[in-house]
């Protein structure tokens, strides 16, 4: 099968994403490669900091997937070595280095949950250890050659940093540069990257010039953020949809979105087109469509592609059934509040008269006996902000249902 015309490929490509260097170069390697019938080969670099893989990282697999679906060879690359050395893009101290153990333990880990999203016979897998092995003291030197400290002090952060006083590690340094040699390495024709990772992947470009190689395209997407909508999508801010969790899990987390948000999602996480995601968003505005209807189809379509078809049905129709009121009193307690900000779940099921003190709905919460909207809460720290318009069914217990309202 052809390539789609290289116009065609470029305007679905562009679609939910933040930087283009350059728009003009990527079109050429496109026209190039319909021309010729060779593929691009597309890089995207992971470290293998956590063991699991959640929607954040998805917005950039899901750019992936976009490729492959044009024909394009993609790189899945796993940094084994550059993630001991810790991506210090965004920080304002020097992470803490791991272990080799945890970084090929986590990346093995994340080689099994992306075939979810990739398909696994057109994906290449890499790790950056393959390269980096074989480096000796001298290609060490040689790669360092090739940039200079006032460079490096042009990133933010480093600058940030360097004004402040705050400690700057010099193997710090060095992670811009072993990223931007993978891309030397693997001959990449474009490498994808969210934005906050710019600086690194022009660096390849540099790096691709310096070892006499066409540069690479540097595509960036947007940082997702959680379901709070404010923080980045992160298991330490207890935001996230991982690509693991159950279909349940999944489900109901997603109904937790914000009307905005979930538009975000759309755009990021899914197929749709340019013209479909405007038409729900003027159906939503008219109210010719509910957007309680467009949330469940997007939580349906995120179990489908995670788990299955079967699996989305299932939770629909249990998500229909809580509010509709099926297994709770007709007169379920309704308790309206205004806004709030990291409201304490403790704190919350005291307030809404679901506990009595504070570490009796520690104890509920440990034990399993919390749900919201069907979904089990777990964690007894969990902290969540209450926004305009939140609805959400809390279960304490086998017996105790409050609605929670926010005007």
């Amino acid at each position: 099968m052809g390539f789609l015309p290289a116009q065609e490929q470029l305007k679905r490509l562009k679609q939910g994403i933040v930087d283009l260097v350059s728009e003009k170069e990527l079109l050429a390697k496109l026209e190039k490669s319909v021309k010729t019938g060779k593929p691009l080969r597309v890089k995207a670099g992971f470290d293998p900091s956590a063991p699991d893989l959640h929607l954040g990282h998805a917005v950039l697999i899901n750019k992936m997937r976009q490729f492959q679906l044009l024909g394009h060879d993609v790189i899945f690359l796993i940094g084994d070595i550059t993630g001991m050395v810790g991506d210090p893009s965004g920080k304002n101290e020097t992470r803490k280095a791991l272990t080799r153990e945890e970084v090929q333990e986590n990346g093995r880990t994340y080689a099994k949950q992306i075939f979810k999203l990739l398909d696994p016979h057109k994906t290449i897998i890499e790790y950056n250890s393959r390269w980096f092995e074989k480096f000796d003291v001298f290609e060490i030197f040689k790669l360092c050659g090739q940039y200079t400290v006032a460079r490096m002090l042009e990133r933010d952060d480093f600058s940030k940093r360097f004004k402040s006083s705050n400690p700057i590690s010099i193997h710090e340094f060095l992670y811009p540069l072993l990223q931007g040699y993978d891309s030397v390495a693997l001959h990449a024709d474009v490498e994808l990257g969210g934005n906050d990772q710019r600086f690194n992947l022009l660096v390849g470009r540099d790096m691709q010039k310096s070892y006499g190689q066409e540069p690479q395209v540097v595509l960036t997407v947007p940082l997702l953020e959680g379901l709070d909508g404010v923080n980045k999508m992160s298991k330490s801010h207890h935001n996230y949809i991982g690509v693991d969790e159950n279909s349940r899990d999944m489900f109901g987390k997603t109904m937790r979105l914000s009307d905005e948000l979930m538009m975000k999602y759309y755009e990021l996480l899914t197929d749709i087109t340019p013209d479909e995601l405007a038409k729900l968003k003027s159906d939503m505005s008219s109210g010719k469509t509910n957007p309680r209807d467009v949330k469940v189809r997007l939580a349906k379509e995120f179990v489908t592609r995670y788990h299955s078809a079967e699996a989305a049905e299932k939770e629909a129709q249990s998500f229909f059934e809580v509010f509709s009121n099926k297994g709770m009193p007709s007169d379920i307690q309704e308790w309206r509040t205004s806004p709030m900000n990291e409201i304490w779940i403790c704190k919350l099921l005291v307030e809404v008269g679901a506990a009595q003190s504070t570490s009796e709905a520690k104890r509920l919460v440990e034990g399993g006996g919390v749900t919201r909207d069907g979904e089990k809460i777990v964690d007894s720290k969990l902290k969540f902000d209450l926004k305009p318009g939140d609805q959400f069914i809390l279960k304490a217990g086998k017996k105790k249902f409050v609605k929670v309202v926010v005007h």
